[in-house]
């Protein structure tokens, strides 16, 4: 195990630090301009104050502080897996697609999950563009997932689509989650009163906690990943594939912890993982869709 640094630095130790001859270190202690104490007859130098010393001269920008190691943003239960699978170190605390890019704006996580529906069939590139505007992030694939609706097994209400759930007890997701606000784009699409859908008054958290309320007949149907329905074995009516992004900072994007998760994207463990699971396709996973100022 190496020692401990010393507490104090010697006349010769400070002139190497600073790169300066012992002569104008004796100068700088006799005029006070560097912390120092004398014991007798002895200039010693805390380190501690040496450090903050220089510190203190510091001009022009100060570096970016580091980031948290943690994922945010929208539950997707592959990349929670993979968090942990990768041993990457990262945490995750993930409460919806525009909670996640709160966060991020604010430097409270080191990248997050979204799958914002946008026109034209775009994903998240326009609203990253808009509440990030001018910052230093990158939006990479991480997988196309088959999201519709979550029904009992053997689909007893024989619900077709959306136009169906109308006065349906529907296990709906907080507001700061994505796929409620698309839910609700489609909803109205298709006519369905939603001041009409019953269902549990608490909002599902995750896309498990969506498929539970089902599973517990808690609620008829939800709008949720096809993964969480084969999982539960319950039944399931695709609606459509969507785009589940991390948008990342770039300086987050060069750490080793996201490095390690990226390696373990490209595994054979994930890639099998991914297909067992089941409403995934991964050929895409790493491609850049949004990276303003280039790498």
């Amino acid at each position: 195990m190496a020692d401990a640094p010393p507490i104090y630095l010697t006349t010769k130790e400070l002139a190497e630090l600073l790169r300066i001859g012992e002569r104008k270190v004796y100068d700088l202690a006799n005029n006070g301009q560097v912390p120092c104490v004398r014991v007798i007859g002895k200039l010693l130098f805390p380190r501690s104050d040496v450090e903050a010393w220089i510190e203190s001269s510091r001009s022009g920008p100060l570096p970016p502080a580091p980031l948290p190691s943690i994922v945010a943003g929208s539950h997707d239960p592959l990349l929670e897996w993979a968090l942990r699978e990768s041993g990457s170190g990262l945490a995750a605390f993930m409460d919806g697609s525009l909670d996640g890019l709160e966060r991020l704006g604010n430097r409270d996580c080191m990248a997050c999950g979204a799958h914002i529906h946008e026109p034209d069939g775009e994903w998240n590139t326009q609203t990253v563009s808009r509440v990030l505007s001018g910052k230093p992030v990158v939006v990479i694939e991480f997988a196309r997932r088959s999201r519709g609706l979550i029904v009992a097994s053997g689909n007893p209400l024989e619900i077709g689509g959306i136009e169906n759930v109308a006065g349906l007890r529907f296990a709906r997701r907080q507001h700061t989650a994505a796929s409620q606000q698309w839910f609700e784009e489609l909803a109205e699409k298709a006519g369905v009163d939603l001041s009409g859908l019953k269902g549990p008054e608490s909002p599902a958290r995750t896309e498990a906690d969506v498929a539970l309320a089902v599973l517990d007949g808690k609620a008829d149907t939800a709008f949720g990943l096809e993964a969480m329905a084969r999982q539960f074995r319950l039944g399931f009516i695709p609606v459509a594939q969507e785009r589940y992004d991390l948008v990342i900072w770039r300086q987050g994007y060069f750490e080793p912890a996201f490095q390690k998760l990226l390696h373990f994207l490209a595994s054979p463990v994930f890639a099998s993982h991914a297909d067992e699971m089941g409403g995934y396709d991964i050929a895409h996973a790493g491609a850049v869709h949004y990276n303003p100022d280039g790498f």
